[in-house]
C-alpha cells in the first residue's frame, strides 16, 4: 500500500493518466463518430487542395489580365462573384485564356484538362458566391420538355441565336455563336452566367427546368437524329424569313417561266 501511494504522488502520474484518458477518448470517437462527418472533413481537405492547385494555375495563366486575386485589371474584368460555372464554361470551351484581344473571345480547343479546370473553378469560386457547376441531371436533355423548350427559346434566344440555334451576326464585329455542337452543360452554364454579349438568366428569368427544356429543344433540332421538316431549312432563319424567301424566289421563278412560255408560244404562232 505504501508503494502504491508513493507512485500516486509521483510528479508524472497526472500526466500519464491524462494521456491514457485522451487516447481512450480518441479511440471511442473514431469508433462511434458519424461517417458523414468524417467524410465531410475529407471533402473539405480535398476542396482545399483543389483551391490551392487552382491558385497556382491561375497565377500562371489568368492573373496577368484578371489580377492576382481576381479583382480585375484594365485588360480583364473582375472575377469576384462569377462563380465556378463561368470558369467551367469559359475555360472548358477554350475561350479563356484569351488568345488575342478582339470583339469577343472565339471558341477554340481548350488547353486545360478536366481536373485543372475543376481546380481553377474552385479557386475562382472562393473569391465570392456565384453560380456553381450544374449536375448532370440539371442539364440532361432527357429531362426536358421539347415543345415547351422551343417556345422558351423563340421567346428568349432566337433574336440572336437564330430560330434553331444556328447563330447570327451582331453589331461591331460581335456575333451569337451557333449552338448545334455545344454540350448541354455549357449551354446551361451560358444561360446561368451570361458570357460576353449574352444576358444572364437567373432563376427569376428562367428556372432550372426552363433551361433544361431549352436544352432538350436544341438537342432535338440539332442532334444527331434531327431531321429538317419540309426539305431544306434555309439556315433555320424562321417561318417569316423562310416564307419570304419562298414568295420572292418562288414567285420570281414562276414569273420567269411564264414569260418564257409566252414568248415561245408567240414565236410558234408567227412561224
Amino acid at each position: 500500500m505504501k508503494k502504491l501511494s508513493a507512485r500516486r504522488r509521483h510528479p508524472l502520474a497526472a500526466l500519464v493518466v491524462l494521456l491514457i484518458a485522451l487516447a481512450a477518448t480518441g479511440g471511442l470517437y473514431a469508433t462511434f463518430a458519424p461517417a458523414d462527418k468524417a467524410q465531410a472533413q475529407g471533402e473539405s481537405t480535398t476542396q482545399a487542395e483543389k483551391i490551392e492547385e487552382g491558385k497556382k494555375l491561375f497565377a500562371v495563366g489568368c492573373a496577368s489580365c484578371h489580377g492576382t486575386g481576381g479583382q480585375g485589371t484594365t485588360d480583364g474584368p473582375s472575377l469576384v462573384g462569377v462563380g465556378a460555372a463561368a470558369v467551367d464554361f469559359q475555360v472548358g470551351t477554350g475561350r479563356m485564356p484569351l488568345q488575342q484581344p478582339g470583339a469577343q473571345a472565339p471558341r477554340k480547343p481548350r488547353i486545360y484538362t478536366d481536373d485543372e479546370i475543376e481546380a481553377l473553378a474552385a479557386y475562382v469560386a472562393s473569391f465570392g458566391p456565384g453560380p456553381s457547376v450544374p449536375a448532370k441531371e440539371d442539364y440532361a436533355p432527357e429531362g426536358g420538355d421539347i415543345a415547351r423548350g422551343g417556345d422558351l427559346f423563340r421567346t428568349n434566344c432566337a433574336q440572336c441565336h437564330n430560330f434553331i440555334g444556328k447563330g447570327g451576326a451582331l453589331t461591331k464585329g460581335k456575333y451569337a455563336p451557333p449552338l448545334d455542337d455545344v454540350s448541354p452543360k455549357h449551354i446551361y452554364e451560358a444561360m446561368e452566367t451570361g458570357p460576353q454579349n449574352m444576358p444572364s438568366f437567373g432563376e427569376a428569368q428562367l428556372t432550372s427546368q426552363d433551361k433544361q427544356d431549352i436544352i432538350a429543344f436544341l438537342d432535338d433540332v440539332n442532334g444527331e437524329d434531327s431531321v429538317s421538316e419540309g426539305g431544306f431549312d434555309l439556315g433555320g432563319l424562321g417561318p417569316v424569313a423562310e416564307g419570304l424567301f419562298g414568295w420572292i424566289f418562288g414567285l420570281g421563278a414562276l414569273v420567269v417561266v411564264a414569260v418564257w412560255v409566252a414568248a415561245h408560244t408567240a414565236k410558234a404562232k408567227k412561224s
